[in-house]
């Protein structure tokens, strides 16, 4: 018994220095999110994130097919280049990347995405669904999103803090695994739930971005039904996403103030 009771004390000495350590990192590591105004834990500096964009853009763009020009092409390139604009204007930490957009020759692939150096990239895929200028903006505002909130460091450190406690807290292995997800749970580490709350964090933030730039906000209604009825690619792109309802809901909440900012643009 008492060295069950050791044991014990030994563990919890453990776990307590763990969430010293967390706790450290948040008060070091905490910032806000440009447009939401959300609390968020990033231990990794704009200049880090950056730095892996690029690392990530040569490897993405490795063996790649990019289109150019064309129709596509110039059609890609005039939307992003409002959006890009739009960001600039409406986030400050947007104007401290280098914003760039490729076209990627892929019919399959519906999908696009922006790194936190400001690389963007467009699949082929996407322009069947996203067929209309308004929708495309949707979907580039969006990815815009998740480099102006910083959704990649974010999730950085998430990923990061999970293999802290799995290394250290969950030396417990005595712990029923209900009790280890409970711990995860409480903490704010549960990766599909979070992960979904930065794709509603950029639909929200990215509709602003998109009807700043002039694009009609209710082509985001159309886009999202047309994305979650639409092909395989179309249906992984989403996988992580809320669903239908959940987002149609949210969107139509906030569309008066994404209408005003239409409208406003719109009519210089």
């Amino acid at each position: 018994m008492q060295r069950y009771a050791d044991a014990m004390r030994a563990t919890l000495r453990r776990v307590s220095l763990t969430l010293v350590a967390l706790s450290l990192a948040h008060v070091m590591g905490c910032t806000t999110v440009s447009g939401s105004g959300r609390s968020q834990l990033n231990m990794l500096s704009p200049e880090e994130e950056e730095s892996l964009g690029e690392q990530a853009y040569a490897e993405e763009l490795d063996g790649a097919e990019s289109i150019t020009p064309g129709p596509d092409y110039e059609r890609v390139m005039r939307v992003s280049e409002r959006v890009f604009e739009s960001a600039n204007r409406t986030h400050p930490i947007a104007r401290t990347v280098s914003w760039e957009v490729v076209l990627i020759d892929d019919p399959e692939m519906v999908n696009a995405w922006a790194l936190p150096g400001g690389q963007c990239a467009v699949y082929s895929g996407l322009l069947g669904v996203a067929d209309t200028d308004d929708m495309l903006a949707v979907v580039m505002g969006h990815e815009c999103a998740h480099a102006t909130s910083r959704h990649s460091g974010e999730r950085i450190t998430q990923e990061v803090l999970g293999d802290m406690l799995a290394n250290t807290a969950f030396v417990l292995a005595d712990m029923p695994p209900e009790g280890q997800e409970a711990v995860m749970a409480g903490l704010g580490l549960g990766g599909l739930a979070f992960s979904r709350s930065h794709e509603s964090e950029a639909d929200e933030i990215g509709l602003m971005i998109s009807a700043d730039a002039g694009y009609d906000p209710r082509a985001s209604i159309t886009l999202w039904q047309r994305m979650n009825a639409g092909s395989p690619g179309s249906i992984e792109f989403l996988s992580t996403h809320p669903s239908e309802s959940t987002r149609i809901a949210r969107l139509q909440r906030i569309m008066p103030e994404a209408m005003r900012l239409y409208e406003a643009r719109t009519r210089r």
